[in-house]
């Protein structure tokens, strides 16, 4: 899951978190919409998501560049937030699209009807929709949402409610200090809608003065619920000659005592506060605001007062009704009656609290059946390029003109293909680097070493420095890098197979059937090296981003149009998840080539090796920096925060990128800046440092360690019995 962007991070707090336990290096991204909302998920989300940002303007220039930027594979949006253009451009990238925890007030549902036929066509984009109650499934149908796609879950905030917080040490220490006989929260209390409404700040007070006369041990815990009120709030407490303090300044030298008020002018304090209170009033229902949710004081078990105005939570609240689960009064004037009446009885207070507890409970799992749609649509996502944009008017013709030459090209190479005696199993891909072969090359050469076989591996040795038209070099044997090439020395080092180096496999192959005789040769990156006839053309796809931009070259990374992996024997899905089905690839592979099997591969990680020393470590100490000249170096970085990794800063480079000591000594610099005693790359990376680099960082003080990758398949049987298969049939002929 490239990203998921949500309207309101908070309710999805417990969700986003068991997303990130289940998909441990997949980025989760959330939007916000106000500097609040920001703020208070910086802090309740840090170390969960990658990046919390402002969802971007509903206009389709902004919306694209994020989409463009981010490649969600799913984007879930949480509650009522219907966004046309966002919907429309959110489908065009190819990514899966679900509404979660969708509701529609009371309030709201009328203007929705006067305009559903502007939401019609939005609301019949998302995938699913996801709501809090039956009466939301209704309204939303009939506001336009087609019927078969929408289906009531549940509601999040019940299993939000759940996850407790331990209360700020300052007010813990005041109720010590204070030990009051009673503790009332006003939590989230609101102005009127108009002048005509009340204003609760107002009301909370004028209760709390009635009551302090025969409650001189009550402790009033006042909540405004937006931030621009917590000054009104201090000067109203001052103008009535009530004793206060606020939470920004108390100190334990403050002089309080009861029967008084604290005023929690903080924000994200309050949720943790409920298991402190003996009563709670919940703000916004005496003002004809439409409530705020009753499920955290609920998961707390206190006893809950509230006005009439709860619109907003109307699922929620017929559940608190119904199970009598909170005291609910007509207006301002009953405020101070119904806490003195729960102040007086211990025994309602406990009851009331109970039956609220039990509500929240009974409707908590919502967050467990989430994730599961979630997982599911994250699978059939499948990133893409969308249309649109100056890059695109400028390169969609060159990309016409390469798809045509590169078409031309393949048929001709075709037609003149030559076969070597020894059969042939290519491994390559349909995009420009980053798709994982060499590791595939390395691990299908050691698997038929172990089995009997004598591999040769075909390569053209990309980046060597060599005038000699071939190479080869028996298994086991070292050759520099200079002649050879990056990757061919990762499997020159495993030692696994014979290499056979040149830009005419067909010749180098000729060369090393005389020599060395192999039984089977592996064709690096050869699904476009038609001039070489194979017995079996495997094919990689990244499963990080498959569709490689999802447009030939040079407007995406495609080297070839899709409709080339009809040429496919097998595929495999590299970099795959295990708990990932990756329905959405799948189908698009198999409208390509329905014949193929797909295959699986995990691409784990083993160990890692320092670089001067050659020694085998599990995981290197220290503070890190890492760097990396990949294809595709999101694949490193997965790698790292699958490993609980996270560098203090990371650098990246162009494929088969080459370093100089100038580099390897910035390098060094930057991590003592840094305080990093550890420098983390791959094993091609490393086979591209100059030689010393070891010592030049050493005598910085920081130690270089590259990772060693391996390869586990899914069904690796199955895909090895067809690469024998091919070997009984080429020996029958």
């Amino acid at each position: 899951m490239h990203a998921v962007s949500v309207g309101e991070a908070i309710s999805a707090a417990g969700l986003l978190e068991a997303l990130r336990a289940r998909y441990p290096g997949t980025p989760l991204y959330v939007s916000v919409t106000t500097v609040a909302g920001r703020e208070v998920a910086e802090r309740k989300l840090d170390g969960v998501v990658d990046a919390i940002f402002y969802a971007p303007i509903d206009y389709a220039f902004a919306v694209r560049r994020v989409l463009r930027r981010l490649r969600p594979a799913v984007l879930v949006v949480l509650e009522t937030e219907i966004w046309p253009v966002l919907y429309r451009e959110a489908k065009r990238s190819g990514c899966s699209l679900l509404v979660l925890n969708g509701r529609i007030s009371d309030r709201a549902y009328p203007r929705y009807l006067r305009w559903q036929f502007v939401f019609r066509n939005a609301l019949a984009l998302p995938d699913a929709i996801f709501t809090q109650s039956e009466q939301d499934r209704k309204r939303y149908i009939e506001i336009g949402a087609p019927p078969r796609k929408v289906e009531t879950l549940g509601n999040l905030k019940y299993d939000a409610a759940s996850v407790r917080r331990a209360a700020p040490k300052p007010i813990l220490e005041l109720l010590e200090k204070l030990r009051p006989a009673a503790v009332w929260i006003a939590a989230s209390t609101m102005a009127g809608v108009d002048s005509g409404d009340v204003d609760e700040d107002d009301a909370v007070l004028s209760a709390f003065q009635e009551l302090i006369g025969a409650h001189h041990g009550l402790l009033l815990i006042l909540v405004p619920r937006k931030p621009e009120r917590f000054d009104s709030a201090g000067q109203r407490l001052h103008a009535a000659n009530i004793r206060y303090v606020r939470r920004s300044q108390y100190t334990n030298d403050s002089p309080v005592e009861l029967p008084c008020v604290l005023l929690l002018d903080s924000m994200g304090e309050l949720a943790s506060l409920f298991p402190l209170a003996d009563i709670v009033f919940m703000g916004g229902t005496l003002a004809r605001r439409g409530g705020h949710n009753l499920l955290e004081p609920a998961a707390s078990a206190r006893a809950i007062v509230s006005g009439p105005h709860l619109e907003n939570f109307a699922a929620i609240a017929a559940e608190f009704r119904a199970g009598r689960a909170m005291l609910e009064i007509e207006d301002a004037q009953a405020l101070a009656p119904a806490i003195e009446r729960l102040i007086a009885d211990p025994g309602l207070r406990h009851d009331l609290g109970a039956r609220a507890a039990e509500v929240a409970l009974k409707q908590r799992g919502v967050t467990r059946k989430a994730l599961e749609q979630i997982a599911k649509w994250y699978d059939c996502g499948l990133p893409r390029r969308t249309r649109g944009g100056l890059a695109w008017l400028v390169l969609s013709p060159l990309s016409k003109i390469w798809s045509v030459a590169s078409t031309w090209r393949i048929r001709r190479d075709s037609s003149r293909s030559r076969r070597l005696d020894t059969r042939v199993v290519s491994i390559g891909g349909l995009s420009m680097g980053g798709t994982g072969k060499t590791p595939m090359v390395e691990y299908l050469a050691a698997r038929l070493r172990e089995t009997g076989h004598q591999p040769a591996i075909l390569t053209r040795g990309y980046g060597r420095r060599s005038i000699a038209e071939t190479i080869v070099v028996e298994a086991g044997d070292h050759v520099p890098v200079e002649l050879t090439g990056d990757e061919t020395q990762i499997f020159l080092r495993s030692g696994a197979a014979h290499i056979g180096i040149g830009a005419d496999r067909w010749a180098t192959g000729r060369i090393v059937e005389e020599k060395l005789r192999p039984d089977i040769f592996l064709l690096d990156d050869g699904f476009q090296h038609r001039r070489l006839a194979r017995d079996l053309d495997i094919v990689l796809l990244d499963a990080l981003n498959p569709l490689a931009g999802g447009a030939v070259f040079p407007l995406g990374r495609l080297r070839e149009p899709w409709k080339a992996l009809s040429r496919a024997d097998v595929f495999v899905i590299m970099r795959a998840q295990p708990d990932r089905q990756y329905t959405g690839l799948e189908d698009q592979l198999r409208a390509a080539n329905p014949r193929a099997p797909i295959f699986r591969a995990e691409v784990e990680p083993r160990y890692w090796v320092n670089y001067l020393t050659g020694e085998r470590v599990q995981a290197p100490e220290g503070l890190a920096a890492a760097f990396c000249g990949l294809g595709n170096p999101a694949s490193f970085w997965t790698t790292l925060k699958t490993l609980q990794i996270e560098p203090t800063f990371q650098w990246s480079f162009g494929d088969h990128h080459r370093y100089t000591f100038q580099q390897v000594k910035h390098f060094a610099m930057r991590a003592c800046l840094q305080r990093a005693t550890v420098l983390l790359t791959t094993e091609k990376d490393a086979v591209n440092l100059p030689e010393g680099s070891g010592h030049v960082l050493m005598d910085a003080g920081v130690e270089l360690y590259w990772l060693k990758i391996g390869v586990r398949i899914t069904n690796e049987l199955q895909l090895m019995s067809l690469i024998e298969s091919k070997a009984r049939k080429l020996a029958a002929r």
